[in-house]
């Protein structure tokens, strides 16, 4: 009795050795390779084979030593039915874990075509476990015609259920297809929140503020907002600087200094735009000043704040080195004789 399981407990043997051997080989072959090329694929297919040919080999061993110890028994062909079974499910789930991982390294190499966001990959990883699933029961001998007329009818009771989630997954994926949302963008939404687009899953966006907390939005509430893109339509903008000199101030030489300064600024700082010509428009009379705008450009929406800390430190500088008043608010009064 002992030796008639004394060999199946040696094929099992021999097949997990072999898997492991396998698995650490195919590693070692593939890390090397991914050592002289570019491209992302031998990491995407290591990733997705952890594991699985050692489960394979076992699958095998197991069929291997029961066939070998109970020959033709009536109860092989389930059990052959169960781990062809599991076999169709691992292969599905490496499939899975290819697919997730080449969409999301095609997102991030094409940029402005397919966006690097969760929800591409959950719908990829659900649409391939759906076939997985459907072909499993097929071999398995369950008709697929009435399961997928169950899913459609149940499926019309769950989209009323779920108008919410639904709702939220087709405005993510509308966001994303429009393309006037994109990872990384800042944005601002009429109700005030504001912060940079870290994530577009199948619910929610996820909203990375200044103070780097997260915003959580439901993907239909933000579709239906209105929102400022600041990365739109590039990711130059123009930076507004309100200044005011005294009323006795030579304008062409106030006009002369503050361009100067600007341009200094805009190629003294990474956030500047070397190229870009500053200028500046006067606009106002107002009650202690003559007020203008100086306009300059920055790179990002972030950059704008170094460029306003820088011009107005060095503005102020030159101002005190030429003489030129920044004058306080000053309201002058006239009191009637004997007031």
């Amino acid at each position: 009795m002992t030796s008639k399981f004394l060999i199946p407990a040696a094929i099992m043997a021999l097949s997990v050795l072999l898997g492991l051997s396998l698995e650490k080989l195919l590693r070692s072959k593939l890390s090397k390779i991914a050592e002289i090329s570019s491209i992302k694929t031998d990491d995407i297919m290591v990733s997705a084979l952890k594991g699985m040919i050692l489960f394979w080999l076992l699958l095998i061993g197991v069929y291997a030593s029961l066939r070998w110890a109970f020959g033709d028994a009536s109860w092989m062909n389930p059990l052959v039915k169960i781990l062809v079974s599991l076999a169709i499910l691992s292969i599905t789930l490496v499939v899975m874990r290819i697919t997730t991982g080449y969409v999301n390294t095609f997102s991030k190499k094409a940029e402005g075509i397919l966006p690097s966001t969760s929800i591409f990959a959950n719908l990829t990883k659900t649409i391939i476990l759906i076939i997985g699933i459907l072909i499993m029961l097929q071999y398995l001998g369950i008709s697929i015609t009435p399961v997928l007329t169950a899913l459609g009818v149940g499926g019309l009771a769950v989209a009323l259920a779920l108008q919410d989630t639904l709702s939220n997954v087709f405005a993510g994926i509308h966001i994303l297809l429009s393309q006037q949302i994109k990872m990384g963008d800042y944005i601002k939404l009429d109700s005030g929140e504001e912060g940079f687009v870290s994530d577009i899953s199948w619910r929610n966006t996820s909203i990375r503020m200044m103070s780097n907390n997260m915003l959580l939005i439901p993907n239909s509430r933000l579709s239906n907002a209105l929102i400022t893109n600041h990365e739109l339509p590039e990711h130059e903008m123009g930076v507004l600087i309100n200044v005011g000199v005294a009323y006795s101030s030579d304008l062409e030489r106030v006009e002369d200094i503050v361009c100067d300064v600007a341009r200094e600024v805009m190629k003294g700082i990474i956030e500047g735009v070397p190229e870009f010509e500053p200028f500046i428009r006067y606009h106002t009379f107002s009650e202690s000043s003559i007020d203008f705008t100086v306009i300059l450009r920055t790179k990002t929406f972030t950059g704008q704040y170094m460029v306003k800390h820088e011009f107005i430190k060095r503005l102020h500088r030159r101002f005190n080195e030429e003489g030129i008043e920044i004058p306080f608010p000053i309201r002058t009064l006239y009191l009637k004789d004997g007031e």
